[in-house]
C-alpha cells in the first residue's frame, strides 16, 4: 500500500536552539521512500548524519523567533504485518552481533526487574515468538491504553505499577518482558495508518526465528500500514526532536496519514 505521511511542527524559540531531528524515514527492506519534501522555515544549513541504529537524523541549529518544520513522504509499505506463531526463540549464542545490544537493560526498560514477572505471563508458552504474543496480550488485558496519559516519560516499572500509558509507555513494558526472557526487542516510532487519535505512533520489534517481527500492545488485531522513522533501545534513542537548551515544546503540531491510490 502506498501512504502520504506528514509531520508539521512550529515552535517559538526564545534563543538560538541546536536541534537534532528523526523525521526522515529510510527506504529499506520493509518500506520504499519514493517522494519526499523536507521544509525549514525559515531555512537554516542543515547536517544529516546517521546513528549508531541505522537512523537518518538531521542536525541544525533554529533561530530565535518563529520556526516551523514540516515533512512529507510518499511510502510503499506493507498492508499487513508478518506473524510467525511457532518462530523459535534464538539462543543468545547465535545472535548477530547488531541485534545483542537490544539484549541489555536501557534507561526505560530495566529488563533485570522483570524475570519472575515475564517467567509468569509465558508459563507453558513456546520458546519464542509465542511467548512474545503472549506478552502482547497480557499487556492488552491488564494496562490500559490512554492516549491522553499525561505523567511523562515513564520506565516500564512506573508503566507496570500504574497500568496505564501511551503507546510509548506500553511498548516500553512490553520491550522489558521480552529482554528479560534473553529475546532481543527494540522501540520503533513512526507512523501508522487509521491511527486513532492520529498522532506519532511507538510499538515494538522482538527478534525470534531469526528476523525481527512487529508487535503492538496498543492494537488488538495485527496492522500493518507502518512506516518506521527510526528505532532503538528504548525511547531516549528514538526522539523525533531533541533540542538543547531551555526545553520550548511546539506550541503546535499535526500529524496526518493519507492511502493514495497510486504513487505520485
Amino acid at each position: 500500500m502506498w501512504l502520504r505521511t506528514a509531520c508539521k511542527l512550529e515552535f517559538t524559540l526564545d534563543a538560538p536552539t541546536p536541534f537534532i531531528l528523526m523525521l526522515r524515514a529510510r527506504s529499506g527492506a520493509q518500506q520504499w521512500v519514493a517522494r519526499e519534501v523536507y521544509t525549514l522555515v525559515p531555512s537554516v544549513p542543515v547536517v544529516e548524519f546517521t546513528d549508531m541504529y541505522g537512523n537518518l537524523c538531521q542536525r541544525l541549529v533554529a533561530p530565535a523567533g518563529e520556526f516551523a518544520i514540516e515533512t512529507s513522504a510518499d511510502v510503499l509499505t506493507a498492508e499487513a504485518i508478518d506473524v510467525a506463531p511457532g518462530a523459535p526463540f534464538d539462543a543468545v549464542q547465535l545472535l548477530p552481533d547488531a541485534v545483542l545490544a537490544f539484549l541489555l537493560p536501557s534507561r526505560y526498560c530495566e529488563s533485570e526487574q522483570f524475570a519472575t514477572m515475564a517467567g509468569e505471563i509465558v508459563a507453558g508458552v513456546a520458546p519464542g515468538y509465542d511467548q512474545v504474543a503472549a506478552i502482547c496480550d497480557w499487556i492488552r488485558r491488564e494496562v490500559r491504553f490512554d492516549p491522553g496519559t499525561l505523567y511523562g516519560h515513564m520506565t516500564a516499572t512506573e508503566v507496570n505499577l500504574r497500568r496505564e500509558g501511551v503507546c510509548r509507555d506500553l511498548a516500553h513494558l512490553g520491550i522489558a518482558l521480552c529482554r528479560s526472557l534473553c529475546i532481543p526487542a527494540r522501540m520503533v516510532v513512526g507512523y501508522l495508518h487509521e491511527l486513532a487519535p492520529m498522532d506519532l505512533h511507538a510499538w515494538f520489534e522482538a527478534w525470534v526465528g531469526g528476523r525481527w517481527y512487529t508487535f503492538d500492545p496498543t492494537q488488538a488485531i495485527a496492522r500493518g500500514g507502518r512506516v518506521t522513522l527510526g528505532f532503538g533501545r528504548d525511547a531516549a534513542d528514538v526522539a523525533i526532536f531533541n533540542q538543547f537548551g531551555p526545553a520550548l515544546p511546539p506550541h503546535r503540531m499535526q500529524v496526518t496519514v493519507q492511502l493514495l491510490e497510486d504513487p505520485v
